[in-house]
């Protein structure tokens, strides 16, 4: 089954990892992950970096 786009109503197939964390609520060695198709990745990712939670964006492999 190949992963889809976290972004809301994208169903296109996922190309990148978007690896974040809230620090006000887990520890800083904690990743949660988005998952992005390319027309979504600097959407997500400026979302994320604007609220200082964008730990790290990486290729993912489906």
């Amino acid at each position: 089954m190949t992963e889809t786009c976290s972004a809301k109503g994208c169903q296109q197939p996922a190309r990148h990892q978007l690896l974040w964390n809230n620090p006000k609520l887990h520890t800083p060695e904690r990743r949660k992950v988005w998952l992005a198709c390319d027309e979504h990745r600097e959407h997500l990712s400026d979302f994320l970096g604007a609220r200082g939670f964008l730990r790290s964006v990486e290729p993912h492999a489906s």
